[in-house]
């Protein structure tokens, strides 16, 4: 752990608020060379309304998570997270793993643990740094 991993995991949770999601807000921060390039929380794509859940409570199937959503903006953006670290309030599920491991990530720092490790699994068997602060 370097001394700005508990500075950045707090301005992700800040970063959490901006979600109109009920059931769970997250944010992520990608870091590079400790500046930040990318930021995401979790919510409905560009132009949907801002509403997560069902009239049930169920998360809607095309709600994007908030490292999917960051990776998604580093790119449009043109620069590279090749190399960066991400910082997420909740850890990564399967598919944002695969997405992290794409993107270049090389370390993922998380504070909340989520009910499946298989995300977290992938990214370790991938070489990539990953390490959780409470």
């Amino acid at each position: 752990m370097n001394k700005f991993d508990d500075k950045y995991l707090q301005m992700a949770a800040i970063w959490a608020q901006n979600s109109y999601c009920k059931r769970r807000q997250v944010g992520a921060l990608i870091v590079k060379d400790r500046m930040i390039i990318s930021d995401g929380y979790n919510g409905t794509p560009s132009g949907f309304e801002n509403i997560c859940e069902d009239e049930n409570g169920v998360t809607k199937p095309y709600v994007l998570h908030a490292e999917a959503n960051a990776i998604s903006k580093v790119a449009k953006s043109g620069n590279s997270a090749e190399g960066s670290t991400l910082y997420i309030t909740a850890s990564p599920c399967m598919e944002c793993a695969k997405l992290i491991i794409q993107a270049g990530i090389r370390r993922v720092v998380y504070r909340d643990e989520y009910r499946l490790t298989d995300g977290v699994d992938l990214l370790r068997r991938a070489g990539i740094e990953v390490e959780k602060v409470d």
